[in-house]
């Protein structure tokens, strides 16, 4: 660090940051790395002009904007204290560099103290940590305007974006359809995607996305951000007519607040949710390469291999019997499952979703001798046991509520509106906290479970609590700050216990919650045809050994179409592999597909779960979809291959693979273990036969400059390549 500017870098990204003169250290550049010199040329090269009816002088984006540095967009940071709010004149005490990648920013504006923390990892993830102080005086102190209590109304980060950053993507969707893709151009004014579903939420962006025009998964220079939090939250990018100092618009967000949502006292501290900012030279893939190289890095999720799962909602829904659940154990053990998910239905009175939620205790009536049967024979096969738990919610009718009434979330006028029969538990509560806390713990060291399947099945209607004055106050915050401490605590508590984030399926996608989870259930839509776009887009964020893809039954649950097994299979490899689906009720020639399948998972899963992700970009109208991982040192690769939709071509053509090493020549082999279509030699490319023996040997300059001829696909159809 200079005396001038502070540069962080890594892995070809980097930060560069005024330091010098008054007030919070301004932005030079944030993107692609720059060398020293051109570093040092940005003093000489960024003071812009002076429009007409502007300020007087040039002024600069600090890193947290506000109206007082001259940034008349959405302000970095809002806070009120007494009588009114003004823009702060922060006095800096500290802005000092950590080993070239972080730079530690402290400041003061009157009785209001300041921490910004930037630190970029070592594959260019930039995390963005921010909290403010009520540093005012307290009981025995001062009296005066100083031991106000200060109220925060937004903390964000903001950074910003050059004006060759014309195209915005993001992500919305809805239940059983999360994570589309939509994109617009970016225009003048304010493009806010907020949430205030009391989770993230399945229309969350997940990546707020803004690149140049025409930017791809393979292509384009993309700068991207993500809020780390299960809460409400926002993420925005916004352009004025007068830019953003030498920038032409920002990109960023945080926490949304309501108002009186997050009071601080003298003393208080308010800590914002990290912000993640990522920024890629080679489009999409580049954003995913960093931020799960970056997840896998910390390893704060489990590092062993991830077992095949079975999972029993849509094999036995309520239908709770021990001999049937016995006999689905027997079948998924010859198969190759390695974890056994035993879900809704087996506590208090929970025989469908209308009582008992919140009640957990084992039912005596499903279960009169307990799970302990069930358990055991689960695990003498040598399979884990899972088992569902939603800790966040109850029924009205459950013995909870009608003991403790009062732990039930919502304002003093009454429940808030029911959603699929349920109300949400208040966890800012330290008592029912410590109930469900209880409860859950007792369970997993009873019967030694390993793995929890975390549900939250509603949206946060009219989330408010009473305080000690009885007067409502918002509470998304509160909830959001308690859910993550019963997390810690039982995972404290029980260091081997995994657990799932699931909510609705993928309503709480996050990398705040999958800090505390070791994967999350990527969407309760099984159809596999639905499934191609959701995964492929939920992986923009999540890496594969985090996201659930498990085989559904023949017909799917939630679309009623009805697709083969081949495709069913194929879909599933892409992540954490599992079923969904009563398999004792297969025919011998699906087990034993069934059985290759798991097999073939276990031989790709230490590819698939640690290689780089790669996507094809193919025009939308062809309807084919080309998703593959190739090994970090670039010695082998799987492509998944299929077509979604009929193209308007009657031959696909040449398929180029994207990824590989052109210096290297690989075996091109087919696996049928994953499904294969109906193919046959008239409709087949020359290759595909011996591709399905001992394959062909191929260079990678072929392959990712002129292609493979594509065999005639049908919807709803495709294969699995692997090159070694």
């Amino acid at each position: 660090m200079t005396s001038q500017t502070a540069t962080l870098r890594s892995a070809g990204t980097c930060l560069v940051l005024d330091t010098s003169g008054d007030g919070l250290p301004r932005v030079l550049h944030w993107g692609a790395d720059l060398p020293d010199a051109g570093v040092a040329d940005l003093a000489a090269i960024t003071p812009g002009p002076v429009p007409h009816n502007a300020l007087d002088q040039p002024w600069p984006l600090t890193v947290l904007p506000t109206t007082g540095d001259g940034w008349m967009g959405t302000p970095g940071y809002a806070v009120h204290r007494g009588g009114g709010s003004a823009a702060p004149r922060w006095d800096v005490t500290s802005a000092r560099s950590e080993d070239g990648r972080s730079l530690v920013t402290t400041a003061r504006d009157g009785a209001t103290e300041l921490v910004l923390r930037h630190t970029l990892d070592e594959h260019g993830v930039l995390r963005v940590s921010a909290s403010v102080t009520n540093a005012g005086g307290g009981p025995g102190g001062d009296t005066g305007a100083d031991a106000i209590p200060l109220d925060v109304g937004a903390l964000r980060a903001l950074l910003p974006l050059p004006s060759r950053a014309t195209e915005v993507l993001d992500l919305t969707g809805r239940w059983c359809r999360e994570r589309s893709p939509q994109r617009s151009v970016l225009q003048d004014g304010t493009h806010l995607r907020a949430s205030r579903r009391g989770r993230t939420g399945h229309d969350a962006t997940l990546l707020l996305m803004v690149g140049t025009a025409g930017f791809g998964f393979r292509s384009g220079e993309v700068w991207s951000v993500h809020v780390a939090w299960s809460g409400n939250h926002e993420h925005l990018t916004e352009r004025l007519p007068e830019g953003a100092g030498i920038h032409a618009a920002v990109l960023g967000g945080g926490e949304l607040l309501e108002p009186g949502e997050v009071r601080l006292a003298p003393g208080e501290t308010y800590t914002a949710p990290d912000v993640v900012f990522v920024h890629s030279t080679d489009g999409l893939d580049g954003l995913s390469r960093r931020l799960h190289r970056s997840q896998r890095a910390t390893a704060t999720h489990s590092n062993d291999p991830r077992p095949l799962v079975l999972n029993t909602w849509e094999a036995v829904y309520f239908d709770h019997d021990l001999d049937r659940l016995t006999q689905l154990a027997d079948t998924a053990a010859e198969i190759g499952v390695g974890r056994f998910v035993l879900d809704d239905g087996w506590f208090g009175s929970r025989r469908d979703d209308h009582s008992g939620l919140g009640d957990w205790v084992v039912s005596g009536d499903a279960w009169p001798d307990g799970l302990a049967p069930l358990v055991d024979h689960v695990k003498g096969h040598g399979m884990e046991f899972g088992l569902w738990f939603e800790p966040e919610m109850v029924n009205l009718d459950s013995d909870l509520v009608r003991a403790h009434p009062d732990w039930v979330l919502g304002p003093r006028a009454g429940h808030p509106r029911p959603s699929r029969d349920q109300h949400v538990l208040d966890l800012a509560n330290p008592e029912a906290a410590a109930h469900v806390e209880g409860q859950i713990s007792a369970l997993v060291g009873e019967l030694g479970i390993d793995f929890i399947k975390w549900d939250h099945n509603r949206d946060l209607h009219e989330a408010v609590r009473s305080d000690s004055h009885g007067t409502d106050q918002p509470a998304v915050h509160a909830q959001t700050t308690a859910f993550y401490a019963l997390l810690d605590r039982l995972r404290a508590a029980h260091p081997d216990l995994e657990i799932e984030s699931c909510s609705s399926g993928g309503a709480r996608v996050d990398l705040g919650v999958l800090a505390r989870t070791d994967r999350i259930w990527t969407s309760d839509c099984n159809d596999a045809l639905e499934r191609a776009q959701i995964q492929r887009w939920t992986s923009l964020l999540v890496p594969a050994e985090l996201m659930g893809t498990h085989i559904g039954p023949a017909t799917a649950h939630t679309t009623h179409r009805t697709l083969d097994l081949s495709f069913r299979m194929l879909l599933a490899l892409q992540g954490h592999a599992g079923l969904e689906w009563d398999v004792t009720g297969c025919s011998a020639d699906e087990l034993t597909a069934l059985a290759a399948w798991s097999a073939l998972y276990r031989e790709l899963r230490p590819l698939v779960h640690t290689g780089d992700l790669v996507r094809a970009d193919l025009p939308e109208e062809q309807g084919l979809l080309v998703t593959g991982t190739v090994a970090q040192d670039g010695a082998q690769a799987a492509y998944t291959v299929l077509r979604t939709h009929t193209g308007p071509s009657a031959t696909p053509g040449l398929l180029t693979l994207p990824g590989l090493n052109p210096a290297r020549s690989y075996t091109v082999r087919i696996r049928p273990e994953a499904g294969l279509p109906a193919v046959t030699q008239s409709r087949g490319p020359g290759w595909w036969e011996q591709a399905l023996d001992d394959g062909i040997r191929v260079s990678g300059a072929a392959l990712g400059q002129v292609g493979l001829a594509l065999p005639v696909l049908n919807p709803a159809q495709g294969f699995l390549l692997h090159l070694t």
